[in-house]
């Protein structure tokens, strides 16, 4: 080998392992001048990579001063300095194991900690993490190892940590470049890109999604959170408590660098191995999610502008005379009196008797509540009355005294006083008084309001908070004919005002409106200054809280008015607002971009721990199309929350509007309500164990490089498999099925074996949209109605699709829908598991009753229908725990070209006649066998299965 090559080799290693460069001058309209008078590096970037040209140079963080224990004492070192205020001189590292979950916490006593209430639980692994470090040429760095593999997860090696008052920072080489998660940011691919640098900003905001282009924007929530999968297959999370505005930046490595401008770092690694373990892991940890109530997986119809109570009658009307399932009619704040809480408008005059009619259908409603009060009604001097809190200016002499004299009430306090939708003023309940007055007040008026309207559910919205005009001279509300010339909010940005002008403002601000000067992080919402509990809280600091915080009460706020369990679903989320509320993906727009990146946002949710997600069907902004709107609710009968919503001004776009989307969606509808029974056994799952319910392919098929970034197909639970139609003029859909057993579970070729790989397959608009499902499920079903409260009266039915041995599993969990789960140990519910088996002589299915309810009354198995099967039955065979049993031959049927074998009986089992019971039959020519008969290299496991419980396998 010659001196060249070597040299060349030479150099393309060196750049292959060439840290990436810390961006020094993220502010905008940055130059050459303003880069070096900062003592950092300018160096044009022509690779393609959106590197920053200025950059710090080598030798940023901080050296071992001392150690103790776990404790690492760190002191600035000699390199450069911070540009965005002063270095703390010492700051400690501390790290501990909390049962399998690592914590790494970097900072300094004392300094605000986010006040969540996290269980802090951990679930066993046979995974452990252990720290190690090193020091050398001034620099202290840290990694997260894998001990199984020696692999390290997160690696400071790289450099670059700085902690001072208002900035921090700290990167890391990436073990893969599978990563998923951050947000809330509209992302248009499943798997983060590390071939740019792209910088995603978190803090919540009062942002649509922009998912025509790539655009980085924070919107409602904020979830320092993320999952990648290693180059084994293994997978770990990782999660920063952090509440301040905040950005990570993805860069070439693979690499990350995430900045915060207040708090600490407290970060914690969950081990895994598998990503689902990683995802019961991170919720044992933040709280499992909430169960919803059975109605609330059913088809919700919403918009926002109906004109009035007769209109909305009229939309709900259309979409039952044509059949459609549907469950919920959803009141945006049409409903309300000139758009305040807790009051109804004169053009909705019988609401509360409609809502009689609609429970009468077995329908269910759902209001929308601001969290904005207006300072001039009724419920704002109750909470006067009652002593409750609102969001405060620091001191008096800061309060814009022109706008608070003009309510009485208001008047002499330091309440901030905001714009939103009413007419006037409103002020902002603050959900963190320690005091509960605040909390009790809130109770108490959803509690009156609900004895006027009788809501089931409950959509808070605008709780990032969100705020008209803040800072503005003109707000766009001044050319509205709808709301009056209210004066904006002005918050103190004059140069000495750290909170509302930081040192760094982060991304949340540069890439929010205009990108000049004059951005503020209270854009759009209260000033930073702002004081909550007393003074106890600055706004700065807990903003990002805000919807969690809201959640939390308004959940007790529905249990208290109904005495049910309901759902409440919130526009703004932060790590553990699963256990309380459910999220759609925020005011997207009628575009065929949108329903894509809906796909991605709902798997994305359900790694952040809130099953209960879904997006604005056919697209909330703009006028949607036939064919869109068609795909979308296809689509969308596969999202939890399942709601079709749109803007005001624009055309109606529920289905009954267009015969193909009426026809479409009321087929998607009742396949939805007939496979209810399984999504709702993967909630309850879900909310007992923690887990996902929808979740990504590669959560399955961790080791098979085509599931990595396959965004646009998912799973519910580990078994069905949905490949929606998301490009226009499309009338087939290239599916990648992993290696497995699959069958069909839609019109092309239903019940048929389907290759594992990629094939191309039908979906015109007249037929399901592609659907299979896995070998070795039992899945349960029911058989449909046009609302979940007939649907659940009707016969119970079971699909059976069996693995390449012939054998399949499966559970069903059931309640009365609607009780409070206080405690799942005491909750009164059903659980059944299957074990079905077959072999050359018949067939055997096992049913265990392992959970009971003695109260909970359940309809009959009358249907199931096998997948696969090798041989006619001999429907004379049937035996139920030994006895004969009648199998109706009329209705039932075997397939020797498809091999499906369907048996239909009226009331052929009764669940609760025992705590186990066992179907089983013999094969025309053969006699009837025992499970002793069965045989394979699964044969122990179903024969153990038929007496152990096994529902954490199948989950």
């Amino acid at each position: 080998m010659g001196k060249l090559t070597i040299l060349l080799l030479f150099a393309l290693i060196s750049s292959s392992i060439a840290g990436p460069r810390f961006d020094c001058l993220p502010e905008p309209n940055g130059n050459q001048g303003a880069c070096e008078a900062r003592g950092c590096i300018w160096k044009e970037d022509d690779s393609g990579k959106n590197a920053p040209w200025c950059y710090f140079k080598d030798g940023v963080g901080y050296k071992l001063d001392s150690q103790q224990g776990t404790t690492y004492n760190l002191r600035k070192n000699n390199g450069p300095s911070n540009p965005w205020g002063a270095d703390s001189t010492e700051i400690k590292l501390t790290t501990k194991t909390i049962g399998s979950v690592l914590n790494v916490k970097i900072g300094i006593d004392g300094r605000y900690e986010p006040p969540v209430d996290f269980p802090r639980e951990t679930q066993s692994s046979d995974e452990s993490l252990v720290l190690s470090t090193s020091s050398s040429n001034d620099i202290f760095s840290f990694s997260v190892v894998r001990q199984s593999s020696n692999r390290k997860l997160f690696d400071t090696s790289i450099g670059g940590l700085i902690f001072s008052d208002q900035f921090i920072q700290i990167a890391t080489y990436l073990p893969s470049e599978n990563m998923y998660g951050w947000g809330e940011n509209t992302h248009q691919s499943l798997r983060h890109d590390f071939t740019k640098y792209l910088t995603w900003a978190m803090l919540a905001r009062d942002q649509p999604p922009n998912s025509g282009s790539l655009d980085t924007m924070n919107l409602y929530g904020v979830h320092p959170y993320y999952m990648i999968l290693e180059p084994d297959g293994k997978a770990h999370g990782v999660l920063i408590i952090n509440s301040n505005a905040q950005e990570v930046t993805t860069a070439p490595g693979p690499s990350l660098i995430y900045r915060t401008i207040g708090g600490n770092l407290d970060m914690y690694f969950f081990p895994g191995p598998t990503p689902e373990m990683v995802t019961q892991q991170y919720l044992k940890f933040i709280g499992k999610p909430f169960l919803p109530a059975y109605w609330a997986l059913g088809y919700q119809l919403s918009r926002y502008g109906y004109k009035g109570l007769n209109e909305m009658k009229t939309r709900i009307q259309a979409v039952r005379d044509a059949g459609i399932p549907i469950d919920i009619g959803v009141a945006d704040i049409d409903y309300m009196q000139r758009y305040k809480d807790f009051t109804t408008g004169d053009d909705w005059s019988g609401f509360g008797d409609y809502v009689k009619t609609m429970h009468s259908w077995g329908m269910k409603l759902i209001l929308i509540f601001d969290p904005a009060i207006e300072a001039t009604y009724p419920s704002f001097q109750r909470a006067i009355a009652a002593n409750a809190k609102f969001i405060e200016w620091e001191s008096q002499s800061q309060v814009q005294t022109s706008i608070q004299n003009l309510y009485p009430m208001a008047k002499d306090t330091k309440i901030m006083l905001g714009v939103v939708w009413p007419d006037n003023h409103v002020a902002f309940p603050d959900f963190l008084d320690s005091t509960n007055n605040t909390q009790n007040w809130w109770i108490n008026e959803f509690v009156t309001y609900q004895s006027q309207v009788a809501f089931d559910g409950i959509w808070i919205d605008m709780n990032e908070p969100s705020n008209f005009g803040t800072n503005q001279a003109h707000p766009w509300y001044f050319d509205s004919d709808d709301h009056p010339d209210d004066a904006p909010l002005f918050c103190p940005t004059n140069g000495s005002n750290l909170w509302e002008m930081p040192p760094y403002k982060t991304r949340a601000v540069w890439r929010f409106g205009d990108a000049s000067s004059e951005a503020f992080l209270s854009t759009n919402t209260l000033c930073m200054l702002a004081q909550q509990d007393g003074g106890k809280q600055r706004f700065y600091n807990v903003k990002n809280l805000y919807g969690l915080t809201e959640a939390i009460h308004t959940q007790k706020a529905l249990f208290k008015a109904t005495g049910k369990r309901g759902a409440v679903v919130s526009r703004s989320t932060y790590p553990s607002a699963g256990r309380y509320a459910g999220h759609w993906l925020g005011d997207n727009t009628a575009r065929w971009e949108d329903l894509r990146t809906s796909v991605i946002g709902a798997q994305e949710f359900n790694l952040f721990g809130i099953p209960y997600v879904g997006s604005d069907v056919c697209g909330f902004i703009g006028t949607t199309t036939e064919e869109l709107c068609l795909r979308w609710q296809q689509m969308g009968a596969f999202h939890s929350f399942f709601r079709n919503h749109n803007t005001i001004g624009a055309p109606a776009q529920d289905p009954a509007v267009w015969p193909s989307v009426s026809a479409a969606t009321k087929q998607a509808n009742l396949f939805r309500y007939q496979y209810l029974p399984y999504l709702f056994s993967l909630h309850f799952a879900a909310s007992q164990n923690g887990g996902s319910v929808i979740r990504p392919v590669f959560f399955e098929f961790p080791t098979d490089a085509e599931t990595f970034n396959l965004g646009y197909e998912f799973m519910w639970g580990p078994r069905i498999l949905v490949a929606p139609v998301i490009y226009q003029g499309t009338t087939s859909v290239n599916v990648y099925l992993p290696t497995d057993q699959w069958y069909s579970l839609f019109d092309y070729k239903y019940g048929s074996v389907i290759s594992p790989g990629y094939t191309t397959v039908p979906a015109p608009t007249t037929s399901r949209i592609p659907v299979f499902v896995r070998g070795m499920s039992v899945i349960p079903r029911q058989t449909p109605s046009t609302t979940t409260t007939a649907t659940r009266q009707n016969p119970f039915e079971l699909l059976i699709a069996p693995c390449q041995m012939g054998k399949g599993l499966g559970t069903l969990y059931w309640d009365d829908g609607e009780t409070i789960v206080n405690d799942f140990n005491s909750h009164d519910y059903h659980q059944f598991d299957f074990v079905y088996n077959t072999t050359t002589t018949g067939g055997l299915l096992t049913i265990n009753h392992s959970r009971k309810s003695s109260t909970i009354s359940l309809p009959t198995l009358d249907i199931i229908e096998i997948f696969n099967y090798p041989k006619a039955p001999n429907f004379r065979s049937f035996t139920i725990n030994g006895k004969a049993v009648n199998i109706n031959v009329q209705k039932s049927t075997y397939s020797g070209i498809t091999k499906t074998l369907y048996i239909s009986t009226v009331g052929l089992i009764d669940l609760t006649s025992s705590d186990s019971i066992v179907l089983q039959w013999s094969n025309a020519g053969s006699s009837v066998f025992d499970i002793s008969s069965a045989v394979g290299p699964d044969a122990g496991k179903m024969k153990a299965l038929n007496t152990n419980r096994y529902d954490k396998l199948y989950f």
